[in-house]
Parts: structure tokens; C-alpha cells; sequence
């Protein structure tokens, strides 16, 4: 039970039932099925980001490049489906996820092979995958879409019917984010290859002389950060129906800061995928608020920044208390 209470997880929990209860008192809107269902929607896509950044910084590395990465398949997916005439969702989810998946591995290959800090590697492609994109497109936005790729986000689990007439209810990507992230779990939980993300993460070193094998563990992670994008990309489409260039790259700082908010460190071996839930519903929670409390939006760029560093700085003292806990024994020769 102690455990449970110091956790960041309970942590963050009150602080979303405290601020929304402030929230409502203020703007009884903010409450209502209809706005809640909605909010889930619209972070839906930063939200799936999240996942695969929570893999990156538990192993210890770093990775800019993700919205590069959506941008990229987003544009080329919606490109060739509308060239060939193409109109299946699945197939385009299929397409998406492999072609993130291989933008990824380039990124794991590099940093692997060529032992160059991830950081600056994933710079390096965000920079190359969008700038490529941006000088072969010119940035034209397409706007007419196949129509299984328009219906998706429009597909409601439960829903319900206003007083106007309107529908709303839980979006199927809402629920295809929370699918992911159960899986995202029990993967790290109950799998070889997902404690060897942990593993890795709390000393690369150390997991390689035990038996993990670090070339595998590290191609993985950033081939599946790609397939996780290519797969946002298709929801983000869904969402906004048109393919803007620039319409997701920049959104890096607010993914990395719910993820750190969430517990995750950036030094590598923790964080949870409750913790990442539970960060960017917080997230979700603040923006809307300013929404609806008619707050300038440049206050959230401001939050955005503290919330990094506290996040950052509670993480390190959590770690500086549990060396001062550890109980050190002197063996006489």
C-alpha cells in the first residue's frame, strides 16, 4: 500500500481528479461525455507517439524523429493509395507500419553499427526524412482522401445521440490507442525481449555480459517506434482528413514531456505504460481547459517547459534517495 501511495502513477492520478474537479467548478462543459469522448479523440494521435517514445527512453536512448518519421508515411501511403486508386484501411495501416518501420531500423543501424548517440542520430533523420519530404512535395496538401480512410475516426463505440440530432460517443481510435497500449504492456511485463528493454536501459553493459543481446534489443526498439508512427500517421489522417506536410512535425516536446511527466527517465531502466497514459491524459486535461477557460494558448508552451524540467528533476531525486537507501556492506579481506 505504501508502495502504491509514493508511486507517480498515484501521483498523477490525483492531480487529474483535483484539477478537473477545479476545471468544472469553473466550466461545468468540461465534464460532459460529449467533451471527454472528444478530448480523447483529438490526443489520440499524441498519445500512440507516446508509446514509442516510453520504449526509447526506458532502454536508455533518445528519438526526435517519430513525427518525421508520420509525416513521411502519412504523405507517401495517401500518395499511392490515391495514384492507384486504392481504398482499404487496413491495407493502408499495413503499408504505413512498414514503411515507418523501415525509417526506424535505419535509425537503430546507425546508432547500433556506428555508435553515435541517439539523439544526434535521430536529429539527423528528422531533419533529412522532412526535409526530403518538403522539397519533393513542395508542401501541396492533398485533400481528397480514399473514403476508408475519412470513415475511421468517425466510427463510434457506444454512441449516443445530442438533443440536435448530432452523434458522439468513443471513437474506435480512442479505443485502438488503449488496445496498444494493453498490449504495450503486457509485452513489457511478461516478455524476454520487453525486460530486456529495462534491462538495457538501466546498464547496457551489465545486460549484454548476462546474455541480452543488445544488437537485437536495439533494432527492435526503433523499428517499432517507426511502425508506431506510420501507424499514428493513418490516424492522425483519419482525425484531421487532409495531409498537411508540416501538421505533425513539432509536436516532439509536448510526447517527451508526457512521457517524463508519466515517470519515465531519460537516463533509461523506467517508466511504465500506465505512468505514459496517465501523462498525457494530464496533458490533454490542461490544454482543454485553457480551451475552455479562454487562456492564450502560449501559457501551454510555457507548461510544456516546466513540466520537463520538474519531471526531470523529480526523477533524479527519486534515484538519489534510493542510492541513499541502499545498505552498503564491507567485506574484510
Amino acid at each position: 500500500m505504501m508502495k502504491l501511495l509514493k508511486a507517480r502513477e498515484t501521483l498523477l492520478l490525483v492531480l487529474i481528479v483535483v484539477l478537473s474537479i477545479v476545471i468544472t467548478s469553473i466550466n461545468p462543459n468540461f465534464i460532459s461525455f460529449d467533451n471527454l469522448t472528444d478530448l480523447l479523440k483529438s490526443w489520440t494521435v499524441l498519445g500512440i507517439f507516446a508509446l514509442g517514445v516510453l520504449l526509447v527512453l526506458i532502454s536508455g536512448g533518445f528519438d526526435v524523429s517519430f513525427t518525421a518519421i508520420a509525416q513521411v508515411a502519412q504523405y507517401v501511403v495517401v500518395f499511392w493509395f490515391l495514384q492507384l486508386g486504392l481504398d482499404n484501411i487496413w491495407l493502408a495501416i499495413l503499408s504505413a507500419l512498414i514503411l515507418g518501420a523501415l525509417m526506424g531500423l535505419l535509425n537503430g543501424i546507425i546508432i547500433y553499427y556506428f555508435k553515435i548517440t541517439a539523439i544526434i542520430v535521430t536529429i539527423a533523420t528528422n531533419s533529412l526524412f522532412y526535409g526530403t519530404l518538403y522539397v519533393v512535395t513542395q508542401g501541396d496538401l492533398i485533400y481528397d482522401l480514399p473514403p476508408s480512410l475519412l470513415s475511421l475516426a468517425e466510427i463510434k463505440i457506444f454512441p449516443l445521440q445530442a438533443a440536435n440530432g448530432a452523434w458522439y460517443g468513443l471513437s474506435l481510435v480512442t479505443c485502438l490507442w488503449f488496445a496498444l497500449a494493453i498490449f504495450l504492456h503486457l509485452f513489457l511485463k511478461h516478455t524476454v525481449l520487453g525486460r530486456s528493454i529495462y534491462a538495457v536501459g538501466g546498464n547496457a553493459l551489465s545486460a549484454e555480459r548476462v546474455g541480452f543481446n543488445l544488437r537485437r534489443t536495439t533494432l527492435f526498439i526503433y523499428t517499432f517506434v517507426g511502425a508506431i508512427s506510420g501507424f499514428a500517421s493513418i490516424i492522425q489522417v483519419s482525425i484531421v482528413q487532409t495531409v498537411i506536410p508540416n501538421s505533425i512535425v513539432g509536436s516532439e516536446l509536448q510526447v517527451i514531456a508526457a512521457v517524463v511527466l508519466g515517470g519515465a527517465s531519460v537516463t533509461g531502466g523506467r517508466g511504465s505504460v500506465a505512468g505514459t497514459l496517465l501523462g498525457v491524459l494530464l496533458f490533454a486535461i490542461l490544454s482543454n481547459s485553457l480551451t475552455l477557460l479562454k487562456v492564450s494558448p502560449y501559457y501551454y508552451n510555457v507548461f510544456t517547459g516546466l513540466v520537463i524540467l520538474f519531471s526531470v528533476s523529480l526523477n533524479a531525486l527519486q534515484i538519489l534517495r534510493q542510492k541513499r537507501a541502499q545498505v552498503r556492506v564491507v567485506v574484510e579481506q
